[in-house]
């Protein structure tokens, strides 16, 4: 997922929710294998997420929607910047 944080949100206040995201969240998730958050110097943002699977990648999408950590990460973010695309791991 890439994204930029939302007008007036400081990058400490978004580390923060991020980490209760990876904790409460992330991986507690059936099939994820890690998670990583990076920034450019641009103020870009990416999560990358490795999953065992594609359907566990699936599930999680559907479950992202009802949590409320997963709303609260979100509020942080400029909804009209986010990009997910998804890649198939080829060795």
């Amino acid at each position: 997922m890439r994204f930029r944080l939302a007008a007036g949100v400081e990058e400490e206040a978004f580390l923060r929710a991020d980490r209760s995201l990876q904790e409460e969240f992330a991986y507690q998730q059936p099939g994820l294998l890690r998670r990583t958050t990076a920034r450019d110097d641009e103020g870009n943002w990416i999560v990358i997420d490795l999953w065992r699977t594609a359907a566990d990648a699936a599930a999680c999408a559907t479950r992202w929607e009802a949590d409320r950590v997963a709303r609260r990460f979100m509020d942080l973010v400029d909804r009209a910047t986010v990009r997910t695309e998804r890649y198939v791991q080829l060795d």
